[in-house]
């Protein structure tokens, strides 16, 4: 079997396995979590004869791993069940999928932002190691970082929203209904999310450029008489960008984690209020689903990473 063959289907059971460990995870921290679906759905008063009822057609008579296997094969199938409580007999793939695109939006335009402000600071920070525009980047990096995403997102709202008046405070335009309203609506959101991502991408970009600009082949192609454009890019940018690509990867996670909380600050109507909103109204097939498609999401980003750093060193791949 061919090296990088191999390396695929090896990065591709391990993130199946690492999905069915989550799903495992997931559906039983749900189930050990306070609260009686029926009661939920029914009322406090419901009478024994109703709650065993209910507990029969929504099969949650039956043990838990028979529950399990059958979520899980329904999971397959892309069938994640109906709503209890935050929409009462509604299909939660359709739930899902309406709200889906919004999160998307918001999440890429973040990570969009992120990676721009790491690549033009990084580099900057890094080409001009010890003066004051190194200075200046590190000391917006670490400030970044400090900033919890929720506070930096009410600060947005009361200096750019509020004060300014160039951003509106709350509310999304669909990107389906207009692009321009949905990058202008969804700029703070956006920006919440982006700062503290930037900061670690920024740090991370700086730390790689630096020690790939004190390697012994860049000194030999600068002494063969090569530009400083052409060496920087072709000898220190390309094997700086594989550990900052990596770190983007793993930021993903804090993302979606970002999206959950800022999606209620700003009133999106995305998957991470949907997951808010099923949480308190104690809807755990709503919770389960949306916790599947995040984990689904992060293990998609990560596998994607591992190709594309195996893509741009070889050796990984061996």
């Amino acid at each position: 079997m061919p090296k990088g063959l191999r390396y695929f289907l090896t990065r591709f059971i391990g993130a199946l396995i690492t999905m069915l460990v989550g799903t495992v995870v997931v559906f039983f921290v749900m189930k050990a979590a306070p609260g009686d679906p029926a009661l939920v759905v029914l009322g406090d008063f419901a009478t024994p004869e109703t709650i065993a009822k209910f507990n029969s057609d929504q099969g949650l008579d039956q043990p838990e791993l028979v529950q399990y296997f059958n979520w899980l094969a329904g999971i397959v199938q892309f069938d994640f069940g109906t709503s209890l409580s935050v929409s009462q007999g509604e299909d939660i793939g359709a739930l899902i999928a309406y709200r889906l695109p919004s999160t998307f939006f918001i999440g890429i335009y973040a990570l969009t932002i992120a990676i721009c402000l790491a690549l033009v600071l990084g580099t900057l920070a890094a080409t001009r190691r010890g003066t004051l525009v190194d200075t200046s980047a590190t000391s917006l990096a670490v400030l970044g970082v400090s900033m919890p995403d929720f506070w930096l997102g009410y600060m947005l709202i009361l200096g750019l929203s509020i004060g300014m008046g160039w951003f509106p405070s709350y509310g999304f335009v669909q990107p389906s209904t207009s692009i321009l309203g949905a990058l202008h609506s969804g700029f703070l959101p956006a920006l919440a999310i982006a700062a503290p991502m930037a900061a670690v991408f920024t740090r991370t970009l700086r730390t790689s450029l630096i020690e790939n600009l004190d390697r012994d082949h860049v000194r030999v192609a600068r002494s063969f008489g090569q530009t400083g454009r052409f060496t920087f890019l072709h000898h220190v940018f390309r094997n700086s960008i594989i550990p900052f690509i990596v770190v983007i990867g793993l930021q993903v996670r804090y993302l979606l984690g970002g999206v959950v909380i800022i999606e209620r600050i700003f009133g999106i109507n995305g998957i991470g209020s949907l997951m808010v909103e099923a949480a308190f109204a104690r809807d755990y097939y709503v919770v389960q689903a949306c916790a599947v498609v995040f984990l689904g999401v992060v293990l998609t980003v990560n596998f994607a990473v591992d190709l594309i750093c195996a893509s741009l060193d070889p050796r990984r791949a061996r």
